[in-house]
């Protein structure tokens, strides 16, 4: 059985994508991101050094988002996919990045890049 940590919904302007419009004005990217891990060790000892701290976790993908601009979701996926990884008690990740505000000939409400990613 695997055990799951999510966050689901965190919000950050970022400046990536393709066109100059967005990397100069930059656009509000939605991120969730489930880690597969044990929790037993944190439930036995009740204690945060045990558990994937999400306050951190959050403020780690938050960087990310915020940091250095890529033209793919793709690639800013599995840079945020890399930075839960980071935690060795992290075996497995799935990251969703939404791009509602993405520059589309269409209406549409999201677009979205899901990748997973496992140890090793």
């Amino acid at each position: 059985m695997t055990d799951k940590v999510t966050v689901r919904g965190l919000r950050t302007r970022g400046y990536h994508g393709v066109f100059e419009a967005e990397r100069r004005l930059g656009q509000i990217f939605v991120v969730d991101a489930v880690l597969e891990v044990d929790t037993r060790p944190a439930a036995n000892s009740d204690d945060l050094a045990d558990a994937i701290d999400y306050g951190e976790l959050a403020l780690s993908l938050s960087r990310v988002i915020e940091g250095d601009p890529v033209d793919l979701i793709e690639t800013l996926a599995q840079r945020l996919a890399d930075t839960c990884l980071r935690d060795e008690r992290v075996t497995a990740v799935e990251v969703t990045v939404h791009k509602p505000q993405a520059p589309v000939p269409v209406a549409v409400d999201d677009i979205t890049v899901t990748i997973r990613r496992t140890r090793g």
